[in-house]
């Protein structure tokens, strides 16, 4: 493939990434109740993951590999202990 449209396909994407990253903030600052914060830190979790996928196919270099794999255990543990201990607002 043609470096300079492998390149666009990857800027494309990053940009997609920062403006969902975008959304998730909002969404993590505004949100009515602390299920939709919650919900929102899923998703920018997983597109973080999601960004650092596209950094290693940018740069070839997968030293990052490692660290996508901590953000999902992280993000894995968040979550399931946010659903375990998690009171309803009101309460």
């Amino acid at each position: 493939m043609d470096p300079s449209i492998y390149n666009a396909f990857l800027l494309v994407a990053a940009v997609i990434i920062s403006i969902s990253f975008l959304m998730m903030t909002w969404r993590i600052l505004v949100g009515p109740n602390s299920l939709d914060r919650v919900l929102g830190l899923d998703g920018f979790i997983a597109m973080l993951q999601c960004a650092l996928a596209t950094y290693i196919c940018w740069t070839l270099d997968t030293t990052v590999a490692n660290a996508m794999l901590v953000v999902a255990l992280l993000g894995f543990i968040a979550s399931v202990s946010v659903a375990r201990f998690r009171k309803r607002d009101g309460a």
